[in-house]
């Protein structure tokens, strides 16, 4: 793995981490999304600070780079996150149908309940 590329890790994992810091303490993100950010920006700098652990995933798995093996973890982190993303739509999506029809209850029921005292 190249120097640069280790500089790099390493300036990015330190700027996530700082950005993460600062939305916590300002209360614009939420702690379990919070702990998601440190745990992969403490990945890449472990990566970034001990470079043998690239080599030897890179060798186990058959990769002709260890800075391939970096990418890939990059890669496979940021699906993780897209998974997760994708699961709270879809329940954000749930709850948004189910409380709409509640609304629609609520008003047909209200609105049926108005007419008749007429």
């Amino acid at each position: 793995m190249s120097i640069v590329l280790r500089i790099v890790l390493i300036f990015g994992a330190l700027f996530a981490l700082s950005i993460v810091v600062r939305k916590v303490k300002k209360s614009k993100i939420r702690i379990a999304d919070s702990v998601y950010w440190v745990c992969a920006a403490v990945l890449l700098l472990i990566l970034a600070i001990f470079p043998r652990i690239a080599f030897f995933f890179s060798d186990l798995l058959g990769f002709l780079s260890p800075s391939n093996f970096v990418f890939l973890v990059v890669i496979a982190l940021m699906l993780l996150k897209l998974f997760n993303l994708a699961c709270d739509v879809s329940r954000l999506t749930d709850k948004v149908e189910q409380l709409s029809q509640e609304l629609a209850l609520e008003k047909k029921e209200f609105g049926d309940n108005d007419e008749g005292k007429n």
